[in-house]
């Protein structure tokens, strides 16, 4: 039987339950269960895929095309799992799947209400997809974790924490816990931490029918043990079910301090999770269980540490057009985090506006131009992501052809990539008059076009998503540009790859010969060899110039960066020839301690250990 653990939120939102449930999710993995994780939104939207940047932070986009909430794209770095769009449930979705059934007369003349029709179908859905693999095991998982977005006592979550109250009697109390996150605010002068929003959130949780076995308090600093104790006793818990999640160095060590505390301890004792983990180690191998739990949390440890001890930094540049939300870019900055930290570097992010690098700025605010200049220039790499919209387009075409022209690392995505292009077939191709036909639909050289097959009447999940394949091909790179592709190398040689997509244009297919006659490669295209999906610039013109039609930020993961932003990373360090002749090396070499070679990779001891029976086996 699944287990199942809800995450709920008081006080406010933005509280950090996302983190926390994927923190959840990831120590359960190294206690050696499978787990999959269902975010519940209460807002109307079908999905994410209309919302602004700006409202909600960043659309994440999943292997099927879901395009669906920021924390989704949290459970599937720290759980390194595959999501489907069903793990995200909303109002709108579920309204409408009963709507159907009503219009279908699956009700048979029933008056169809809240209670019981949406709450059994909230019900349905999250028994169904807890039922789903999310790895390539093809195994279901042991544990699902189910996120409660919201406050308790939102009026647009009272469905869904009434289907929640009714669903602990349906799976049973082995198979039902319930982690409730509330906040301990620290006022006045001597830094004071108060009980009183927790003990009205449990309060409100309570009149809805559930009661937490886990309190996670979020503060600013530590819990005093006193505060524990009394939130324990008004809040009726036990000591040990009452956690302190302080603000962290990092969003790496949350998993750790939870174990500190005993969480594991506490849903074992609850959900009987012993008896699942000998069910699965009966499965699929005791020997082969421990050693997927001890490697993963060695490695995850070894990532805490780099963390902590690591002096140098590198500079990257993000220009973009959401910049105030720092949230519209998470994935971004997580690929550029995850890498960096793969590299043994502190990353530090220069935020750039892309409309401030435009003559316009420099009229209006010459204060604000400059120093955006300023930080671009400064920047030992350049990012410039996707986007829609025209604002700030002409911005990011001046970034990328600073980023050329100075031979600085450059990675474009989606747009990023499209804009380079644009850029490069204006000012090194001879098309002075190219554009990109989202934003000058009037111009004489389309270099970026419409995607025919795309309706342009509706726009929520209209664009070209989810995964699809990229096939390399850098025969025209060798041969002119007398290098094999960098991109391919990043991706370990890989003729072919999947990555995932969100865009409604692409590269013109008539001008790649021209571009590619003038030093600009397409050594990526979709199965069809139509769509342009990677750009580079030869080694020898330039250190790093890549773009890619794909976002691969969706796929990073903690331990495994994303390569194309590894490849920015490393360049913009100074070490992309230092990771080429490693790749290169038939025999690595077991580093000496956590914090030094192979680049972009992490090794636990047990991996070690197998590289070095691997070296033996060869000589």
């Amino acid at each position: 039987m699944t287990k199942y653990i809800i995450v709920s939120g008081g006080v406010i939102s933005g509280i950090g339950k996302g983190v926390i449930a994927s923190s959840t999710g990831l120590l359960l993995k190294t206690y050696g269960l499978r787990v999959t994780a269902i975010k519940i939104d209460p807002y109307l939207n079908i999905d994410a895929g209309t919302l602004s940047p700006l409202d909600h932070g960043e659309v994440f986009v999943l292997d099927d095309g879901g395009e669906v909430d920021l924390d989704l794209g949290n459970y599937e770095r720290f759980l390194d799992v595959t999501l489907s769009r069903s793990n995200n449930i909303t109002t709108g979705k579920t309204y409408r799947e009963v709507i159907d059934k009503e219009r279908r007369g699956d009700y048979l003349g029933k008056t169809v209400q809240v209670v019981p029709h949406i709450t059994d179908s909230i019900q349905d859905w999250v028994e169904r997809v807890a039922a789903v693999s999310v790895d390539a095991s093809g195994n279901a998982p042991d544990v699902c974790i189910v996120e409660l977005g919201g406050t308790v006592g939102d009026i647009e979550s009272a469905p869904f924490v009434e289907a929640m109250r009714q669903f602990q009697f349906r799976v049973g109390a082995d198979n039902f816990a319930l982690i409730h996150v509330s906040l301990v605010p620290v006022v006045g002068s001597v830094g004071e931490q108060k009980t009183k929003p927790t003990q009205a959130s449990i309060r409100d949780l309570r009149g809805a029918g559930l009661s937490p076995h886990v309190i996670a308090c979020r503060s600013t600093k530590p819990l005093g043990e006193g505060v524990k104790e009394k939130i324990s006793m008004f809040c009726h818990v036990e000591p040990e079910q009452v956690l302190a999640v302080h603000d962290c160095s990092s969003v790496y060590h949350v998993p750790l301090l939870l174990e500190e505390q005993g969480l594991v301890r506490v849903l074992e004792k609850r959900l009987k999770l012993n008896d699942a983990l000998a069910a699965r180690k009966a499965r699929e191998g005791a020997e082969s269980v421990e050693h997927e739990a001890r490697s993963l949390m060695t490695k995850w440890r070894q990532l805490t540490l780099r963390q902590e001890r690591l002096h140098d930094t590198v500079q990257i540049a993000l220009v973009g057009k959401y910049t105030d939300l720092h949230d519209s870019y998470i994935s971004v900055t997580k690929s550029l985090e995850h890498a960096a930290l793969s590299c043994n570097r502190k990353l530090q992010i220069l935020w750039v506006e892309a409309s401030d690098l435009e003559a316009a700025t420099k009229d209006a605010n010459p204060i604000k131009y400059h120093e955006s200049w300023r930080r671009l220039c400064a920047a030992a790499g350049i990012l410039v992501p996707g986007g829609f919209g025209g604002r700030g387009t002409e911005g990011k075409i001046m970034a990328a052809k600073w980023a050329r022209e100075n031979k600085v690392p450059y990675l474009g995505i989606c747009l990023g990539m499209q804009l380079a292009v644009v850029e490069f077939a204006r000012h090194v191709a001879g098309m002075p008059n190219a554009g990109h036909e989202e934003f000058n639909p009037e111009a004489e050289e389309k270099v970026v076009m419409y995607m025919p097959e795309i309706t342009k009447e509706q726009l929520g999940g209209t664009m070209r998503l989810g995964s699809r394949v990229t096939i390399f091909d850098d025969a025209n790179l060798q041969a002119q540009g007398g290098n094999a592709s960098v991109m391919q190398a990043l991706y370990d040689g890989k003729k072919e790859v999947y990555e995932r997509h969100r865009h409604r244009y692409e590269v013109n297919p008539k001008f790649i010969e021209h571009l590619e006659s003038h030093g600009l490669f397409f050594v990526g295209k979709d199965e069809t060899g139509e769509r342009m999906e990677v750009i580079e610039l030869p080694s020898s013109v330039h250190p790093y110039f890549v773009g890619a039609q794909y976002h691969p930020e969706y796929k990073t993961r903690p331990l495994k960066p994303s390569p194309p932003f590894l490849g920015l990373i490393l360049a913009a360090a100074g070490l992309l020839d230092q990771w080429k002749a490693e790749a290169k090396s038939a025999a690595p070499v077991a580093p000496t301690s956590s914090l030094e070679s192979p680049l972009g990779r992490y090794n636990s001891e047990l991996d070690l250990k197998a590289l070095a029976q691997a070296a033996a086996d060869r000589k």
